[in-house]
């Protein structure tokens, strides 16, 4: 007798694709991308590259890697990716200290996800620039962002938070890590 394996839904959040005129990649030729890789249940959510889906795959860190070569096989993009699985993004969006501790506007707040929490020596070093009204709260490997003037125009970047915290990060705002938390419910 077969016994099917557990699935687990993901979301992988593609850093830097459709940006501009920069790693241009339709949702629907991703979503075939990603099935061609035998993830399941695939689904996109804007054009920024976030896809919900399934796989057997436990390790994060193989799903990961295998997203970003694929895509580097089929487009010659390297693409920083980063999955995360469907409890671990609703903790996240749960754990939101600006709407849980002072009920922040919700239109102005963003989440930096990093490929895992930073070293505590670099946090400890890191001295954000000044950014105006701008608040940022690590927490593990998201970043919560207050931006009020928006993320357009903050200095609390991917780019900052790479090359201070030596770790890969993509962000989103917070209407989309809701949206995605609805998909995977």
């Amino acid at each position: 007798m077969l016994y099917d394996s557990p699935m687990t839904t993901y979301i992988s959040l593609l850093r830097g694709i459709n940006l501009g005129a920069h790693y241009k990649i339709k949702m629907p030729d991703l979503t075939v991308l990603y099935e061609s890789l035998g993830l399941t249940n695939v689904q996109t959510y804007v054009q920024s590259g976030n896809v919900v889906f399934t796989s057997e795959e436990t390790d994060r860190a193989r799903l990961e890697e295998t997203i970003k070569a694929k895509i580097e096989e089929v487009y010659g993009y390297n693409v920083p990716v980063l999955v995360l699985a469907a409890d671990e993004l609703r903790r996240i969006a749960q754990a939101n200290p600006f709407l849980t501790e002072r009920n922040a506007d919700p239109a102005h707040l963003h989440v930096t996800f990093l490929a895992h929490p930073p070293d505590d020596e670099r946090v400890r070093g890191f001295v954000p620039p000044m950014s105006g009204e701008d608040e940022f709260i690590l927490v593990g490997s998201a970043i919560y962002l207050f931006c009020p003037n928006g993320y357009g125009r903050t200095k609390l970047t991917n780019n900052l938070f790479e090359n201070k915290l030596k770790v890969a990060a993509t962000t989103r705002n917070w209407r989309t890590v809701g949206t995605l938390v609805e998909m995977v419910a």
